[in-house]
């Protein structure tokens, strides 16, 4: 006679359903995990309204998780948004990364608009606007500031009244003292044109004659000069391919390039007057977060060695000066591999040694 348990059927359904649901529970889990730890990545655009004008901001990053990095352009009204995110997009890896048209510039220029607003305490104003914007948004503790010449000025200004909100500031061939780095660079052009035998140019320098400039023309025509003879670019850089390549990739389109070179000009010469004033060495002889000077060898536009000399005063609780050799005033640009991997590096180290 065959013994048989009258249960057995059921304590076997019974246990497989129960095996079944924590089975089912414990993969439900791991899914929720994963999905909380896979990154997130964003892309977007969208304009900012600050004091009567829409700001233009792209956001693009391969983990909005990432620490925030806003870059500030030169010029004033330099849009640069297009170049940086040509040459430096490898950034995106490791920030997430704000692209910023300023007020007068790009995107955000508005020729309705009085260019008397623009005035290096509007562009504070501005940038403290962007930054809580992105604070209250993406809810970083604090922003890394990457200025680039006038920007960088832009952002030790800022980091000197803000200091709670910008975790570290990388100045890239910062302007210093205006009056002092163009008479620099005019110097520099009159002395290679005589050493070069070059009396096109030294007759075209002698032309627009020795700064202080009243005009932005005359600005940008001892810009043009530096540039021939490498103060700009050390290397000139293939410019129509690179902005075929932009408008490939959509970066920027080709019925923008008039606008941004005229907003470029309508902002310079809208601030050169109080650009001129314009002296860190005497405003900002400290800031309280780290800072790090990029500086390029040949810059002779916004002179090097101007920088260096007011990053051996500036005060902070972290300094560091990183010479680019092979680099003039465009270093993101010129040595773009080694500016990516050098900014990520010295973030990280910042960071890890404690800094803001």
């Amino acid at each position: 006679m065959e013994f048989r348990c009258p249960n057995a059927d059921h304590w076997s359904v019974r246990t497989l359903r129960r095996t079944l649901i924590v089975f089912g529970l414990t993969f439900t889990a791991l899914q929720l995990c994963t999905a909380q730890t896979r990154p997130v990545s964003i892309n977007r655009s969208e304009y900012v309204p600050v004091n009567s004008q829409k700001l233009y901001l792209v956001i693009r990053s391969a983990d909005r998780k990432l620490p925030i990095l806003l870059w500030v352009h030169g010029g004033p009204g330099g849009a640069e948004r297009p170049l940086f995110r040509y040459f430096n997009s490898e950034l995106e890896r490791h920030f997430t990364v704000v692209y910023w048209d300023q007020r007068g510039a790009g995107r955000s220029f508005d020729p309705k608009a009085d260019r008397l607003g623009l005035t290096i305490a509007r562009h504070l104003a501005d940038l403290n606007a962007i930054i809580d914007h992105l604070r209250s948004t993406l809810r970083p503790a604090k922003v890394l500031l990457v200025g680039h010449s006038w920007g960088a000025a832009l952002s030790i200004f800022y980091a000197g009244a803000h200091p709670h909100k910008v975790s570290a500031v990388f100045a890239v061939n910062p302007l210093v003292s205006v009056r002092e780095q163009r008479q620099a660079e005019y110097k520099f052009v009159l002395a290679e044109a005589a050493r070069r035998h070059d009396d096109k140019v030294l007759h075209a320098a002698e032309k627009i004659g020795p700064p202080p400039y009243k005009e932005a023309d005359q600005v940008l025509a001892l810009e043009k000069l530096s540039e021939k003879y490498g103060g700009v670019f050390h290397t000139r850089p293939a410019r129509v391919r690179i902005m075929l390549r932009a408008f490939v990739a959509g970066l920027v389109w080709p019925w923008e390039i008039p606008r941004y070179i005229h907003a470029n000009n309508e902002s310079l010469q809208a601030m050169n007057e109080e650009l001129l004033g314009l002296d860190l060495a005497r405003s900002t002889s400290a800031i309280d977060v780290p800072v790090v000077f990029f500086l390029g060898r040949y810059d002779r536009h916004a002179d090097a060695r101007v920088a260096a000399a007011y990053f051996e005063t500036l005060r902070a609780p972290v300094k560091r000066l990183i010479w680019f050799e092979n680099s003039a005033h465009n270093v993101p640009f010129e040595e773009a591999r080694l500016f990516n991997a050098t900014l990520t590096r010295e973030f990280q180290s910042i960071m890890t040694s404690g800094g803001k």
